[in-house]
């Protein structure tokens, strides 16, 4: 409740700031048009033009309003139909969020990683810690199709791929997650690579199954078994916490529905590279001409336009 007031607080104080420079700015801009001060009115409409992008960030920050979205995110991107070319999709995903991330200024920790069998990657899990990090991620939560012009065929045919991505809020120690040892099986195996010095010679990797819910969780990126286990049962608990969470509220539902195939009818956006270029987000019909500006990462406009809609 604290937070919560502290929070409302905040937004009541920014928005009175905002009122105050937009108030400032007309008085200015009179006192230029009285004048006829070419230069002054140029420096308010720079003025203005800062403005609205407060105005806009301040609109995303009131939209950010669900106590998880304050969290760290904890991601997975899954190669889905589609064989080679779909774990080749899955990698592009994840190199696409990298770059995100790195712009916004977010720290990533991998988690796991699963090599494509000839190219790409099968999957990964990565942790995203910075400010709204989750409120913003959560909606990648869904399947991602590409249509191209598979680079694994000989035959130049289009070829469609899918991969799933889910996006989880990292609970950490603040909420109480009940998991009973009976109901985990917990597997040790060594740890994937590409071979030579740094292939793990012992069993550190670690995977959990939790057998009621048949949620699997794995880590295999630190040298320690026991630190492993211990990032994978975080992992399992926000995992479960987000499925608890969706039971309770069916808006959230497709965010890890597993009924749901990667494939056609469940996807959230399209990238199509052939026969023409453009990036459609299915949920506001908000389409992108520059596909190699969003697939380096330059996410915001897709991010924000589903949150404002």
């Amino acid at each position: 409740m604290l937070k919560e007031q502290t929070r409302l607080s905040d937004l009541i104080e920014h928005c009175n700031h905002l009122g105050n420079e937009i108030e400032d700015a007309r008085m200015l801009l009179e006192m230029a048009h009285e004048e006829e001060d070419k230069e002054a009115e140029a420096d308010v409409a720079r003025q203005l033009a800062d403005i609205e992008k407060k105005i806009k960030q301040f609109s995303l920050d009131i939209t950010l309003d669900h106590e998880d979205d304050a969290r760290d995110a904890l991601v997975s991107i899954n190669a889905g139909a589609g064989g080679t070319d779909s774990q080749d999709w899955a990698e592009i995903l994840f190199r696409m969020y990298s770059r995100w991330i790195d712009k916004k200024g977010y720290k990533m920790t991998l988690i796991d990683l699963q090599p494509g069998d000839e190219a790409g990657i099968k999957g990964v899990t990565f942790k995203v810690a910075g400010k709204n990090c989750f409120g913003f991620m959560k909606v990648e939560s869904g399947v991602h199709r590409l249509v191209r012009i598979s680079p694994f065929n000989a035959g130049g045919k289009r070829h469609t791929s899918f991969a799933s991505v889910f996006v989880y809020p990292d609970i950490k120690d603040d909420i109480q997650i009940d998991i009973e040892d009976k109901d985990l099986r917990i597997d040790v195996f060594r740890a994937s690579g590409a071979g030579g010095q740094h292939v793990n010679k012992t069993s550190s990797a670690v995977r959990i199954t939790h057998l009621p819910s048949g949620t699997v969780v794995q880590c295999q990126q630190e040298p320690s078994q026991h630190r492993n286990k211990e990032i994978a049962m975080k992992v399992l608990k926000s995992r479960l916490y987000q499925q608890e969470k969706q039971k309770q509220d069916q808006k959230m539902q497709s965010l890890h529905d597993g009924k749901d195939d990667i494939a056609w009818g469940s996807q959230i956006r399209s990238y199509v590279l052939h026969p023409y270029r453009m990036i459609k987000d299915h949920r506001t019909d908000h389409e992108i001409g520059d596909v190699d500006r969003v697939l380096d990462g330059d996410l915001d406009e897709l991010i924000e336009g589903v949150l404002m809609s």
